[in-house]
């Protein structure tokens, strides 16, 4: 797979659509060319043929990648230009709310990116220019993308509040039903149904839905029509969601799942978004979670700022160190010397789970016998000493239980929640189509 398979998932390519002036004579008579045009105004800006058409020849190009029968042109059109819209209008509410990414925070992201092609940022670029993508235009898509998902944590994610009344009740669900639990992955087509929906617009919305699932009765690709109709995210994957326990599936879904086959589809489904079809791609039985394996860790921590360089932290860890190595009493050390919250409590940092500290830190720190320090290790927070105090196996905790059951009912309820906040600000915002002028 090109760099550019691996990365247009992320894209939202644009380009100009200029044809070829013809010479017709020796006098080189020209046919006009056509220009770009205005095919839609959202609030005070446009979207551009242009626009549309660079959006949807790299969507089309995905989703022959993936095999999924190509829908009719026109209909991914239709389909496309509603997805500009709604991108334009998170970003027009991130703008005008001050919310900005700044270049330093773009080129954490970009060098993180390059890093994960196993490049540098200059190696990338070049592999971008090769595969025809500007890197200008690049770095501000990612911009956008990293904007949106920005303003969707402060508006969306950060309001969802998860009570512990719900807490309560979904453990004491989830120990009647024993331990397991179905993985399943489903696909889904979604109707987005304005906020003040007319019973008109509604009924108009599940005739188009009952057209759907009657095609789809038929024998229709699934995966081609959500690309053709859907309006969630996730519809140019063919609607398709990551495989994930039963329980973590939006609500409104779990019922529809439950005594469903592999390959079958469900009947509609109405909830405040719209009207949904879900399909049951793959399900497969769960199994119950082993103890896990928990560290009681410390560590001393210098941070890199204006003041402190990367070398000169490294330096003054490096003789922290040595005196360690040579006797020095490591929590005495940490008070003195650590730019941490945990300094007071001589670098402890108690009893640490899988996935509870930051990717570097962890590797170093699970390879580390009891009693032994590590050699000075950089996380995105600074550089660190870290020393295992000890070891144990361990079943999850109470504390632990109910901060995953928190976190199951936030995944079953985050995707309605935006859905339904999309469509707030689609419905707020001033929209004119021009598509169908020629």
């Amino acid at each position: 797979m090109t760099l550019l398979s691996r990365i247009l998932l992320a894209l939202a390519a644009s380009a100009a659509f200029i044809s070829a002036a013809h010479a017709q004579s020796d006098r080189a008579t020209v046919v006009p060319a056509e220009v770009d045009r205005i095919v839609a105004v959202v609030n005070d800006e446009v979207i551009t043929l242009g626009e549309l058409r660079g959006r949807l020849d790299s969507a089309l190009a995905q989703l022959k990648r993936q095999g999924t029968p190509l829908p009719p042109r026109e209909v991914m059109e239709r389909q496309m230009l509603e997805r500009l819209i709604v991108d334009r209008i998170q970003l027009q509410t991130a703008r005008d709310t001050g919310l900005r990414i700044d270049d330093a925070q773009l080129d954490q992201a970009l060098n993180r990116i390059a890093a994960g092609n196993k490049m540098n940022v200059s190696q990338f670029r070049q592999a971008l220019e090769k595969d025809g993508i500007r890197f200008a235009k690049f770095r501000e898509e990612i911009r956008d993308e990293m904007t949106v998902a920005r303003l969707r944590e402060r508006e969306v994610d950060n309001r969802l509040v998860i009570s512990d009344a719900e807490v309560d009740n979904f453990i004491a669900a989830e120990t009647a039903k024993g331990p397991g639990g179905d993985e399943v992955q489903v696909a889904h087509i979604l109707l987005r149904a304005p906020e003040s929906a007319s019973p008109e617009q509604l009924q108009k919305l599940k005739a188009k839905a009952d057209e759907i699932l009657q095609r789809l009765a038929k024998g229709e690709d699934f995966s081609q029509l959500a690309a053709s109709y859907s309006d969630a995210p996730d519809a140019l994957q063919g609607g398709n969601m990551s495989p994930r326990p039963v329980d973590r599936l939006p609500g409104l879904f779990v019922e529809a799942v439950a005594k469903m086959k592999a390959g079958e589809v469900s009947p509609i489904l109405r909830s405040p978004n719209g009207f949904h079809i879900v399909k049951l791609v793959a399900r497969k039985g769960g199994i119950s979670l082993p103890p896990v394996q928990q560290t009681r860790a410390r560590h001393i921590l210098i941070r890199v700022n204006e003041l402190v360089s990367e070398s000169e932290a490294l330096h003054k860890l490096t003789g922290l160190r040595d005196r360690l190595v040579h006797g020095g009493d490591f929590a005495e050390l940490a008070r003195l010397y650590s730019q941490d919250g945990s300094a007071a409590k001589g670098g402890d940092l108690g009893w640490l789970y899988p996935g509870d500290t930051v990717p570097e830190f962890e590797r170093v720190m699970d390879r580390l016998e009891p009693q032994e320090i590590s050699q000075p290790t950089q996380s995105p927070f600074g550089f660190h000493l870290i020393q295992v105090l000890e070891r144990r196996v361990q079943d999850v905790s109470s504390d632990r239980q109910r901060m995953s059951a928190r976190q199951v009912l936030r995944e079953r309820k985050l995707d309605e929640a935006y859905q339904d906040w999309l469509r707030q600000i689609r419905d707020r915002a001033y929209v004119e189509y021009r598509l169908e002028e020629r």
